[in-house]
C-alpha cells in the first residue's frame, strides 16, 4: 500500500480518537458526579485511565497483531514525555501567570510517584539484556512489581487528597445534569469503542510507515503512535482548561503517566515472545530517563511557583521541558535512522 495512503490512515485513526476522547471523558465525568467523586480524583484516576484507553489498545494491537514490541514500548514511554510537554500547552494558554501558581502542590505526589514507576520500568529495559531479570513463565517479574507499586501509588494518593478535603464528596457535588447516567454510560461505551479502534489499527500502521520510510520502529512508537494516542489527553486537559479546572488538568496528565507504565505490565502478559521489557531496546531506557528529568522540573515548577514569563507568554519551566523532550526526540531520531 502506497505510504500516501498509510499516511492518510493513520490521520483518519488520529482524528477518530481526538473526536471520541472529548465525548468520552465528558460524560465520564458525568457519571462519576452522579456517584460522587471528587474533581481531582477523576482528572488523576478515572480521566486518566480512559483518556489512556489508545496506549492500551495501541499496546495490545503491537505485541499481538503487529508483532511489534519496540512500538509497543516506545509508544508508553513517548505518551509518558508527551504527556508532560502538554504542560508547556496549558502553561501557553495560562494568560497573566504560570500554570504552576495555579496548581496545588498536591500533585507532587504524583509526579513522585510517576518517577518511580517510569523509573523502575527504564531501569529493567536497561538491565534486560544482563541476564538478571527474574521470569514468570513468559512475562518478566518485574511487571507484577510495576502492578503493585501502581496500586500503592494510587492508593497513597487517594489516602492525601482525603486528609487535605473535608469531605470529596462536598467537592463532587455540581449542578444537575441533563443527560441520564444511563444515557452517560452508551456515551462512553460508544466514544470507548471507537477510540479503541483507532488505538488498534495505529501500531499496524505505523509500523507499515517506518517499514516504508525505512526509519526505526522505536521512534514510530515514540513520536508518532505516542503523540497521536495521547490526543484524548490533550482534548480533556484543554476542556478542563476553559471550565476554569487547572487542577483537573494536570491530575489528568499526570494520572496518565501511571496508567501507561501499568499498561506495560498488561502488554507483558499478552507478548508470548518471553518477557516484554527485556525484548525492547535498551535505547526506551533514554525516553524513560527523560521522562523522569522532565517529571522533576514539574515538581521544581509546583514547588517554586515561579512567576517570571518569558516574552509574556510561558515560564522557563516550560522552555525546560520542550527542550528535553526535544532532545529526546533527536536521540531517538538519530538512533533509529
Amino acid at each position: 500500500m502506497a505510504l500516501v495512503v498509510q499516511w492518510v490512515l493513520f490521520g483518519a485513526c488520529a482524528l477518530l480518537i481526538l473526536a471520541a476522547g472529548p465525548k468520552l471523558t465528558q460524560n465520564a465525568e458525568i457519571i462519576a458526579a452522579k456517584r460522587g467523586l471528587s474533581d481531582d480524583w477523576i482528572g488523576l484516576i478515572l480521566l486518566a485511565s480512559i483518556t489512556s484507553l489508545p496506549e492500551l489498545a495501541a499496546g495490545i494491537s503491537s505485541v499481538s497483531i503487529a508483532n511489534a514490541p519496540e512500538i509497543a514500548v516506545g509508544a508508553v514511554f513517548g505518551s509518558c514525555v508527551f504527556n508532560l510537554v502538554m504542560l508547556v500547552v496549558l502553561d501557553f494558554a495560562i494568560r497573566g501567570e504560570s500554570v504552576y501558581r495555579r496548581a496545588r502542590q498536591a500533585h507532587i505526589l504524583s509526579a513522585g510517584f510517576g518517577i518511580m514507576l517510569i523509573g523502575f520500568a527504564g531501569l529493567t529495559i536497561m538491565v534486560g539484556g544482563l541476564g538478571i531479570s527474574p521470569t514468570i513463565l513468559h512475562f518478566s517479574a518485574a511487571s507484577l512489581v510495576i502492578v503493585l507499586l501502581y496500586v500503592i501509588a494510587t492508593r497513597a494518593i487517594y489516602n492525601y487528597e482525603a486528609k487535605i478535603r473535608e469531605s470529596a464528596a462536598q467537592e463532587a457535588v455540581k449542578a444537575p445534569s441533563a443527560v441520564s447516567l444511563s444515557e452517560a454510560q452508551m456515551w462512553v461505551l460508544g466514544a470507548a469503542v471507537a477510540i479503541l479502534i483507532g488505538g488498534l489499527l495505529l501500531p499496524v500502521i505505523g509500523a507499515n510507515i517506518a517499514d516504508k520510510m525505512g526509519i526505526g520502529r522505536g521512534f514510530v512508537g515514540t513520536v508518532l503512535v505516542a503523540a497521536a494516542t495521547s490526543l484524548p489527553e490533550m482534548a480533556v486537559s484543554m476542556a478542563a482548561l476553559r471550565q476554569g479546572s487547572v487542577n483537573m488538568a494536570i491530575a489528568n496528565l499526570l494520572g496518565s503517566n501511571l496508567f501507561n507504565i501499568l499498561i506495560l505490565a498488561i502488554e507483558d502478559g499478552l507478548y508470548f515472545d518471553g518477557p516484554l521489557l527485556d525484548s525492547a531496546s535498551p535505547l526506551h531506557g533514554a525516553t524513560a530517563m527523560a521522562a523522569m528529568v522532565m517529571s522533576g522540573v514539574v515538581i521544581i515548577g509546583l514547588l517554586y511557583r515561579p512567576q517570571t514569563r518569558l516574552f509574556r507568554t510561558v515560564g522557563w519551566i516550560s522552555i525546560a521541558l520542550f527542550t528535553v523532550y526535544l532532545v529526546n526526540v533527536y536521540i531517538m531520531y538519530i538512533s533509529s535512522t
